[in-house]
């Protein structure tokens, strides 16, 4: 199947530095800043170095994550846009998102930031409860959140979103409700929302292993989405991704470009690159990329050429975790009428269980079904060729 030309693209800036680790993290960071000049050197490089990657494209999004890009100086940020701009056909850039960790915004670091093409900020509250923050060994505290909140809407940010974590040892029903809560107290127009999951080499799986705290309870994380879907509608937010939530008109545009196939370029080390054939991921390791792109003028990096079957596979999996559902039409148009006919005769089963509708030609999980969706997706999967 060929590539489907599509006319915007993103950029996704990785910053693999922290203050400290959390406990749940697996993302590709370091503590230590001595090496973050000539990384971001070498990431300015990478910048030019794959100017032809997205073949033309207009830049529709940046986004800078990782890591902590709040670690970064104005100016900083500043070189990263400029750089874009000076090698990229420049389009209407209708977002431009930083992650930033609560104890970052201060109220001088945004006003820097009003002179950059910043628009949004992730703010990484993942809880508004004490217990919860010294349990994942967050940087900042309860107070700090409440304040960058706002302190970026009193500096002219109204489109924010925030992170928060359910599914943590020892976080009641009632507790989760209340950060809930919160984010429409504070008048967040979009947040996250993630079950707290044990990866292997994190200090959570380590402590976990050590038997120095629970393994999450899937029950319990099961019960808080469901808490999730019923708070979200009295609010009044759409549940457009299962981990993604927003008042009508304040949905991610680049992360909801990721969800809809449509190409995007990640500079850094670990960062993922999608071409509409093809996968890159850059090497996990800062010396290493610094030393080839500064040393040798090379990214290193490795690929995959999706197959048609593993594309298809990879748009029932995202679409169906959206509002929008997989779209039976689009896939009769991109890889033929048979694989149609397939997927209704394998989703019944879920229909008939009510985790899976079909409305104006879309499979669509019903709230139940959001419950079961990795596994539901990967039922509807076809084999690799």
């Amino acid at each position: 199947m060929a590539g489907i030309r599509i006319n915007m693209a993103g950029i996704y800036l990785h910053i693999p530095f922290c203050k400290q680790k959390c406990t749940y993290c697996n993302f590709h960071f370091s503590t230590s800043l001595k090496a973050k000049d000539d990384l971001l050197r070498a990431m300015l490089r990478e910048l030019e170095l794959q100017k032809d990657y997205l073949q033309g494209h207009s830049i529709e999004t940046i986004y800078f994550g990782g890591g902590t890009p709040s670690l970064l100086s104005s100016d900083e940020i500043m070189r990263f846009i400029d750089a874009i701009y000076h090698h990229y056909p420049a389009g209407t850039l209708k977002e431009c998102t930083l992650e930033a960790n609560p104890d970052d915004l201060s109220a001088q670091y945004l006003k820097e930031l009003r002179h950059t093409a910043i628009d949004r900020f992730s703010i990484g509250v993942q809880s508004f409860k004490e217990k919860d923050l010294l349990f994942m060994n967050r940087a900042h505290n309860t107070q700090q959140a409440d304040y960058a909140i706002k302190a970026a809407q009193d500096a002219g940010f109204a489109n924010l979103t925030i992170d928060l974590i359910y599914g943590t040892p020892g976080l009641s029903d009632a507790d989760w409700k209340y950060n809930l809560s919160q984010v429409a107290k504070l008048q967040v127009p979009h947040f996250s929302a993630y079950a707290l999951t044990v990866e292997e080499g994190t200090v959570l799986h380590n402590n976990i292993l050590k038997k120095k705290t629970s393994r999450p309870d899937n029950e319990q994380a099961a019960g808080q989405l469901e808490l999730l879907m019923e708070q979200a509608g009295i609010m009044g937010y759409d549940h457009y991704e299962i981990s993604n939530l927003a008042l009508p008109g304040h949905h991610a545009v680049h992360n909801t470009n990721y969800w809809r196939g449509l190409p995007y370029l990640g500079i850094g080390p670990s960062a993922h690159s999608f071409d509409g054939n093809k996968r890159r991921w850059n090497i996990a390791n800062n010396a290493l990329y610094t030393q080839s792109i500064l040393s040798q003028n090379h990214v290193p990096y490795e690929e995959e050429l999706l197959t048609p079957v593993q594309h298809l596979n990879e748009y029932i999996m995202t679409s169906l975790r959206t509002m929008w559902g997989c779209d039976l039409d689009k896939i009769a148009r991109q890889w033929g009428g048979e694989y149609v006919s397939a997927l209704e005769q394998n989703a019944l089963a879920f229909m008939e269980k009510g985790q899976v509708n079909l409305q104006d030609r879309k499979l669509i999980l019903s709230n139940t079904g959001k419950l079961f969706a990795d596994g539901i997706a990967g039922e509807l999967f076809f084999d690799a060729q």
